[in-house]
């Protein structure tokens, strides 16, 4: 498809379609435990964390912003082919949006994953279900997904500016000492050790991004990358230190500010405005210890031209089998 041309000379789009897969989310308060049981469906996550975190979603009308933000993303999106948009684990369900590709006559799309990562979770899992959607539908698409794209400029560009407009909410006396403190999902260690051609990409790839983002930040302000929204089973080791954790070990040791880049999501869902807005503010409230959070890339101009400026790259190369292995499920 990468060789035809329209009749005017201009080469023809490589893809004829593009696909948004993200992660989904509740949308009403019904929603909530269905949706949560989609998410942990074989990982035996105790009964009462879900119960847990029900509560978080019912605290935010059982809402969640992931869905309207996809909404926002693709209304922003300028590419020259149909948008289409499915989910892992709520409606509107990728098989669906594929078999609406498929009757629409798509033949090869580009998926774009709202994850700009190495993991399990993070890249091997949406290629195991958009390979699952592809195989439910007759005369299915071909689906490409996209590069990981934590390094792009697009990307980047868009952190930086966020970072500098939460430094700039800093009262003043503060804001010249604030550090950054970068956050991303924790995940099981044997999960991170494994991600990657050659392991430990995940985290490698989020101090790349901390870094780069860092760089173009005044004043050569002291960084670090924690982590945040733990799920799984508490006999499980998982990436550490929490995000709160630290909070406390910084203000102990005399940091006179912070800024909380979410540089592991892409967009404000639970984890975001739950964790970081709600636990970790009301935190640095008690220790008072002035603390900003800066937005995530969500529809910032950098960051929708990314978009199409990965989909004019030359297909990626497809990740070898052995690439972000399923992790091993424990017994509780």
């Amino acid at each position: 498809m990468g060789d035809l041309t329209h009749e005017d000379g201009r080469p023809a789009p490589r893809y004829d379609a593009l696909l948004v897969v993200s992660f989904g989310g509740p949308e009403k308060p019904d929603d909530v435990m269905p949706f949560l049981e989609n998410v942990v469906r074989g990982r035996g996550v105790p009964r009462e964390r879900l119960l847990e975190v029900e509560a978080h979603y019912q605290r935010f009308g059982g809402v969640s912003p992931i869905n309207r933000q996809c909404r926002d993303l693709i209304a922003a999106l300028d590419v020259d082919v149909p948008v289409y948009w499915g989910n892992r684990n709520w409606h509107p369900f990728l098989e669906d949006t594929v078999r609406q590709m498929a009757a629409d006559g798509v033949r090869k799309a580009a998926a774009f994953a709202t994850s700009a990562y190495s993991s399990y979770s993070s890249c091997r899992q949406y290629i195991e279900d958009i390979a699952r959607a592809r195989a439910a539908v007759p005369d299915a698409p071909e689906i490409v997904k996209l590069r990981h794209y934590f390094d792009h400029p697009g990307f980047v560009a868009a952190m930086v500016d966020h970072t500098r407009q939460a430094l700039e909410r800093l009262p003043e006396p503060r804001r010249e000492q604030a550090r950054l403190v970068f956050t991303a999902h924790s995940i099981p260690i044997s999960m991170a050790k494994t991600a990657g051609p050659a392991g430990g990409a995940y985290e490698a790839e989020l101090r790349r991004a901390a870094a780069l983002v860092a760089a173009e930040i005044p004043g050569d302000r002291p960084w670090d990358l924690v982590w945040q929204s733990r799920s799984g089973p508490p006999h499980i080791p998982w990436l550490e230190p929490d995000v709160c954790d630290h909070l406390e070990a910084l203000h102990a040791s005399g940091t006179e500010a912070v800024v909380l880049v979410p540089i592991g999501f892409v967009s404000d869902h639970m984890e975001v405005v739950y964790d970081l807005d709600v636990e970790a503010k009301a935190l640095a409230e008690r220790l008072g210890l002035p603390l900003s959070r800066a937005a995530t890339a969500g529809i910032h101009p950098r960051f929708v031209a990314m978009v199409s400026e990965l989909m004019a790259e030359p297909e990626p190369t497809p990740c070898p089998a052995t690439c972000c292995p399923a992790p091993v499920r424990h017994p509780r």
